[in-house]
């Protein structure tokens, strides 16, 4: 495993040196900002307002993105020999050209001493920019790149680092409910063994523990009225769960023995009143083990009308399969998951795609060999599907598998968000 590792590291490594040399962006008058690949924030030089500086000649430009408290926007100053130009001076023009290929330009108007942006510089911040200024008679153009959350990896370490994608799209969303509650057996897995006549008990054969089959005979009994023996066989097949009785014994109302059939169980679960409304017989459940080692989808099969008075809860009873007595035993703890709803939404991602990146949840896009960050507006959540309200394009691939080497990759690339 470690060889392993080593290597999709190594071809990682390699992968990025390639991108770096791939990605530089080129200009007459701007240095790359390099962000993504492991460069400085501060390799190309920072104006007073600690944003970019685009120099040709005397003239100057500082570029920022402003996002204290209001939407991005650029905010753009203009210097003549290092001194503040008025922005009327300037006319000024921003294209910015995103992975995959979208354009987002941008005109400026002034207001107080800088230029500001006509329009929001949408989340990630992260593009391929293109200047173009006109003053004084003179035009003037830059371009550089400036990334974030962007990182390139071959086909090969992706495919040994396990990275698999899907495409956004709809999907079906599913209003949950947890409850707990516990695994018993039905009333119908459970009987007691009884004597018909009262009698004194001559033979017994039952014993706690021991598997009996229907009809079998678990004791005999001679009859107080007639003196006459006969047989007492068991009601249904099963194991003994109680014993009450021994040979000597005179029957009476108690039970001689209790039979329990294993494999006939259900899950009772306590429903508050706070969903006791959108609890409903039929409804999909996924019953798991405490430790959740063990899991099975079953369905709601009733719901009693009566509730506890202490807790005010009442029971909503799932039918477990035979097969359930392989993994539960009666008297075991369990929580459900309750499906009370469900909704066609028209985009969702696999809730396990996604990612923290500085304060959003993100999902990791891909466009060749190239992965970046897309910031995501959900709405509702389950533990399969997310719902996304924005900040996704419909048809994109994303990481489903592997997203955490995708987010390594750009941590340890040093990409920021520093304007």
């Amino acid at each position: 495993m470690i060889r392993s590792l080593f290597c999709v590291s190594s071809l990682l490594a390699l992968s990025l040196l390639a991108a770096c040399g791939e990605d530089a962006a080129h200009s007459d008058h701007a240095e790359t900002e390099g962000e993504a690949h492991g460069a400085g924030a501060d390799e190309y030089e920072r104006g007073p307002h600690r944003g970019r500086m685009l120099r040709d000649g005397d003239f100057a430009l500082e570029v920022t993105i402003q996002e204290d408290g209001t939407e991005p926007e650029f905010h753009v100053y203009a210097y003549r020999g290092d001194e503040p130009l008025a922005p009327a001076e300037v006319q000024l023009a921003v294209e910015l050209k995103r992975l995959g290929g979208e354009v987002d330009r941008f005109a400026f108007a002034p207001r107080e001493d800088y230029l500001r942006g006509k329009g929001v510089v949408r989340e990630p911040h992260s593009f391929d920019v293109k200047v173009r200024a006109v003053e004084g008679g003179r035009t003037h153009s830059w371009s550089y790149a400036s990334y974030e959350g962007r990182t390139t990896i071959s086909a090969q370490a992706a495919r040994q680092g396990g990275v698999e994608t899907s495409k956004a799209g709809p999907a079906q969303i599913a209003e949950l409910v947890e409850l707990s509650g516990r695994v018993e057996i039905t009333p119908e897995g459970q009987a007691d063994v009884r004597a018909r006549l009262p009698g004194q008990i001559m033979w017994l054969s039952g014993q706690l523990g021991q598997a009996v089959r229907k009809g079998q005979v678990l004791a005999r009994v001679e009859s107080s009225h007639s003196l006459q023996t006969y047989a007492i066989p068991a009601p249904i097949g099963g194991i003994i769960v109680e014993k009450n009785a021994n040979v000597g014994d005179v029957t009476g109302d108690r039970a001689l023995f209790v039979i329990a059939d294993p494999t006939k169980l259900h899950a009772e679960f306590f429903v508050y009143p706070r969903d006791a409304e959108r609890v409903r017989v039929g409804q999909a459940v996924t019953v798991r083990s405490l430790s959740g080692d063990a899991q099975m989808t079953a369905e709601v099969e009733a719901i009693l009308p009566t509730a506890d008075l202490a807790s005010q809860t009442v029971l909503a009873h799932v039918h477990l399969p035979p097969a359930a007595a392989n993994v539960f035993r009666p008297g075991m703890g369990v929580n459900g998951t309750f499906t009370v709803a469900s909704a066609d939404v028209p985009l969702a991602v696999e809730t396990k795609a996604i990612q923290r990146f500085r304060d959003f949840d993100v999902v990791y896009a891909r466009v060749g060999d190239t992965y970046e960050v897309r910031m995501l507006q959900i709405g509702r959540r389950t533990p399969e599907w997310t719902e996304v309200l924005g900040g996704l394009k419909p048809g994109t691939e994303y990481v489903t598998d592997g997203a955490f080497l995708i987010r390594a990759d750009i941590e340890k690339s040093g990409a920021s968000h520093d304007h």
